[in-house]
């Protein structure tokens, strides 16, 4: 019998790429979904192709840097359920500009999703995770949370965040709960979608011209979930093959 069997699992931006992914797979793995994300309609549609396939799906309207609409999701999955095993921090967001265009409105969209997101995700979910005394928090970062490149200054900020919290969290809440960061490569989604900046646009179009699919991310996020309670896989990078760096 499969570890991700029967628990529940709240993932954020669900709604497509990494999430969509990892949606699709717990759920064919007998987890209880839990999606949330901004885009309804597409959570609607995944949802019924979960049930189709004979897997277990709810949905609600998410904005990450919203913190009731994250304790709103989190007593979602308690009342349907009676608890919540897994988070997902996976909503996250890539303007990438240089620092001299000023995209002022950008960086600060960047902070409030993908770092006050996982904040929020955090808050929301480790109070029912101790009370349980049990759970498994899974935050996702990037590459960038390891080397900063040029137009990325300000997301790889946000992702040296996302570890630095993952690791100050993982020391923190002792041996009943597990906590993973899950750093991928270039990886086919949606992200590259909200560049606006000409010059990061054109780097990003080349940088990702060797990318993964979202499922090889949503395996490493299985992995992490299905080892035994005594095992808590801390950190994994996830890169393509061709991707050096």
């Amino acid at each position: 019998m499969s570890e991700i069997n029967g628990k529940v699992v709240v993932i954020t931006g669900a709604s497509s790429g990494i999430g969509e992914a990892t949606a699709k797979l717990l759920a064919s793995r007998g987890a209880l979904v839990v999606m949330g994300a901004r885009r309804v309609e597409r959570l609607e549609a995944l949802a019924s192709l979960i049930e189709a396939e004979g897997g277990c799906a709810l949905y609600q309207q998410l904005d990450v840097t919203n913190i009731d609409q994250m304790q709103s999701i989190i007593r979602l999955a308690q009342s349907r359920f009676g608890r919540v095993d897994v988070i997902v921090n996976n909503a996250g967001v890539m303007p990438l500009s240089p620092l001299e265009a000023l995209k002022i409105d950008e960086w600060n969209r960047m902070i409030d999703v993908n770092i006050r997101g996982v904040l929020h995700g955090i808050a929301a979910s480790l109070p029912v995770m101790k009370e349980q005394q049990s759970g498994h928090v899974i935050n996702l970062a990037s590459i960038g949370a390891y080397a900063v490149s040029p137009t990325a200054a300000v997301y790889c900020a946000t992702k040296y965040a996302v570890r630095a919290i993952t690791e100050g969290l993982r020391q923190e809440v002792g041996s009943d709960i597990r906590v993973t960061l899950i750093s991928p490569g270039v990886t086919q989604s949606e992200l590259a979608e909200s560049i606006s900046d000409d010059e990061a646009r054109e780097l990003m179009r080349t940088y990702r011209r060797h990318a993964l699919p979202a499922s090889a991310i949503a395996r490493a996020i299985a992995y992490a979930i299905e080892q035994p309670a005594e095992v808590d896989v801390n950190e994994l990078v996830v890169r393509p093959t061709a991707q050096l760096s």
